[in-house]
């Protein structure tokens, strides 16, 4: 809680519950570990609530607390950062994965002059199940793609979604790599922090930063040049999509088995695909052209 991406997730759920004449509640931790969103899931579990959807802060810690909320007839639904397999009825993935990682190294290509030189990360937690995803595909496609030889990843930093701390894990890349070039950040909090300090430390002519952020946030840094482009999926879709799906599943419209077809509306048509996954649709790309078209 407390946090900007899903503050703004949550007005998409309640905007769907709205509609569908349900009820809604924002509850976890301050701080993304996934031992302190077991009780929260034990407190929802113990209040028999319908469904319950979660962002999986470590996929495998939160799975038994799941499934004991399972196994008493609530329904599970993942969302932006997968439980495990097994540990939920649905996973609603925001965009296909594989995309993600190869957008993070084409916008660090972009940025990086000539395509050359060196980049970091610069992550939320070190247990978050899309963040290392996304990254493990990142470093595969530039491993394995030719247009990125000239890229070299220096280091994978957390900053455990927190700002401060992210904050202080951006400073420490400037210090420790005078070569830098470009700070890849697939989190909200983490782009925009190290945005901030980028250009508090007037580095913004050397270092570049992209990833993974809200228009409204990284507005002034995509037209100052701190932060020429980066990316994200409508984030409210994403609560929408989700409190939907957790609804579908209680009346029993949808199950979770994979090719399962429904609707939702305003968003269209979806179907379920391997371990019962959902995706929201493909992610936006913000740069000057447009970044003043978008308000979330």
């Amino acid at each position: 809680v407390n946090n900007a991406y899903f503050d703004a997730a949550a007005t998409g759920a309640t905007k769907a519950a709205g509609e569908l004449c349900g009820e809604f509640n924002q509850i976890g931790p301050t701080d993304a570990k996934a031992d302190l969103q077991v009780p929260f899931i034990q407190d929802a579990t113990t209040q028999q609530v319908s469904a319950i959807a979660i962002s999986a802060a470590g996929p495998d810690a939160i799975a038994p607390a799941l499934q004991d909320a399972m196994s008493r007839g609530i329904k599970v639904v993942g969302y932006d950062s997968t439980p495990a397999v097994g540990a939920y009825d649905v996973f609603v993935n925001q965009v296909d994965f594989s995309g993600v990682g190869v957008l993070l190294a084409e916008w660090a290509c972009e940025l990086a002059p000539d395509c050359a030189g060196e980049i970091a990360v610069l992550s939320a937690a070190a247990t978050a199940s899309n963040q290392n995803a996304w990254i493990e595909l990142m470093k595969e496609t530039l491993a394995t793609d030719e247009r990125f030889a000239n890229l070299e990843l220096v280091d994978v930093v957390y900053g455990d979604d927190q700002p401060q701390e992210s904050t202080l894990q951006a400073q420490g890349l400037l210090q420790t790599y005078p070569d830098l070039k470009v700070i890849v950040a697939p989190t909200t909090v983490g782009v925009l922090a190290a945005a901030q300090v980028v250009k508090q430390e007037g580095a913004a002519d050397s270092v570049k930063v992209t990833g993974l952020g809200f228009p409204n946030e990284m507005r002034e840094f995509v037209k100052d040049g701190t932060a020429p482009v980066f990316g994200l999926w409508s984030v409210p879709d994403l609560g929408y999509l989700t409190y939907h799906i957790a609804s579908q599943l209680v009346d029993g419209t949808i199950t979770g088995a994979e090719g399962e077809t429904f609707s939702v509306p305003n968003l269209g048509d979806y179907t379920i695909g391997a371990d019962s996954v959902v995706i929201l649709g493909p992610a936006f790309r913000f740069d000057e052209s447009n970044i003043d078209d978008f308000d979330f």
